[in-house]
Parts: structure tokens; sequence; C-alpha cells
């Protein structure tokens, strides 16, 4: 990102610096509404990949259902939606689903495992670490995320209606890049972009084209450079 602009980067519960066991609290926009309402100024630009973005838009959708309206409370003017899970219609999900995100659930941390050491690491111990992920996570934590995911038929995005920019990887077979633009038609003011040639984590393997794409998005809400507070001694870190 250009110097102008100040970066925050969120420790959250279930990121791989997080807690243990933080799956067995059922509250899991909690933690992040409370990291968005210690960024000083607010946050105006959010980025969330992967289940950070399920969470993001099942904590706006709640607050909309009890007639509060979450974006504004956090001074968010954009949001940055990277390899999200969203299916359209409950009767999308089959036990087919289940199974495949059920017992291949390993494969996406050896992705993601995969994406940071390149070819550092041996296969036998890319899977093994894998698995390792996993069973840290837990079952738990494998039903909060699968929870969000059920739910995201109910979103209605219809009141979400910041500029959103909605951003696939290609070959992720995590979250399937046509999710991206079915949850981009379903914003009122989205727009989809699939990253070629690359799978769940597109900020790693296209970190150049992310964040251009991302610093034109930015560009173009006309939002100037944050207001530099004071570094709250939060889950958050500061970038720069």
């Amino acid at each position: 990102m250009p110097p102008a602009y100040e970066v925050w980067s969120a420790r959250l519960p279930w990121s791989a610096e997080g807690v243990q066991d933080w799956g067995t609290d059922g509250d899991l926009a909690g933690p992040l509404a409370r990291v968005l309402a210690a960024v000083p100024g607010g946050p105006e630009i959010v980025v969330a990949h992967s289940m950070s973005a399920a969470v993001l838009l099942d904590l706006v959708d709640r607050e909309s259902r009890r007639g509060g309206d979450a974006l504004a409370r956090f001074g968010i003017r954009g949001l940055v939606l990277v390899s999200p899970f969203y299916r359209r219609t409950a009767e999308e999900f089959d036990w087919d689903t289940i199974s495949h995100y059920l017992n291949d659930f390993h494969l996406i941390m050896e992705e993601g495992l995969r994406v940071h050491s390149g070819d550092r690491l041996p296969v036998s111990l890319r899977a093994a670490m894998g698995e390792r992920v996993r069973d840290r996570v837990g079952p738990y934590g494998w039903l909060r995320f699968f929870e969000l995911y059920l739910r995201t038929p109910q979103l209605q995005t219809g009141r979400i209606t910041v500029p959103c920019l909605v951003l696939g990887g290609e070959k992720d077979f995590a979250a399937p890049p046509g999710e991206s633009v079915v949850l981009a038609a379903a914003l009122p003011d989205a727009r989809a972009l699939v990253l070629p040639g690359c799978g769940h984590f597109p900020m790693i393997e296209e970190a150049e084209r992310f964040a251009s794409e991302t610093v034109t998005f930015v560009n173009s809400l006309g939002t100037g450079a944050p207001q530099r507070g004071p570094v709250p001694d939060t889950a958050l870190e500061h970038r720069r």
C-alpha cells in the first residue's frame, strides 16, 4: 500500500497465531467487532480473507437485523472480500458438501503451508503439518466455520451498500471462484475479480496484482489517508 495509507492487521482467535479452542466460543463476531472498534479513526476499508470474510458479513448482517448499521458504526466505507465462502441458496448444500469440507479440511491447511513455504517443505511433512493444524482447529472450530458457511444464503446482502471488491483465485478448491462472482452479484455495489493461476491465498500467490487491485479500489473511493492516532494495546498489529 502507498505510504499515505495506515495499515492495521488483526490478530483474531481463528488466525494462525490465534488461541487454541477458540471454536468453543459461539460468538466469533464479538472479537472482530472489538478489533474494528479499536482502530484509531475507524478502519474505513476492511480487507477480510476466507473465514474472516464470513465472520465480517455475519457481523454486519446480525447488526442489521437488530436495526443497527455496523458499517456506519465502525466507519467502514468499503470492503475487500478475499476468497469468500458464499452460496446463494440453501439447496446448494448437500451431504457431499459436508463430506468434502469435513474430510478434506486438512487440505486447506496444507495449501496455506504450501503457499507460505514454497517448495521448502517436503510433501510428507507438509501433509503432517496440515493435519496438525486441522487438529488444532478441532471439531468445534470446524463447526463454527461450517455454520457460517451454511448461513450465507440467509445473508441480507442488499443491505451491504458500501462499495465492495470481491477477489477470488482461479484455482481455489476451498472457496471456488464462482462463489466470489455470485457474492459480488448479490451485493448492491460490488465488482468480482478472479485472479488467474492462484488458489485460496491470492494475496500471497499474486501479491503484486492483489496489492495493485486493492490500491485501485481504495483510491476509487476517494478516501484520504486516515488520521493517525495512538497505537492501542489490542489484538491489532500496526503495520505502519
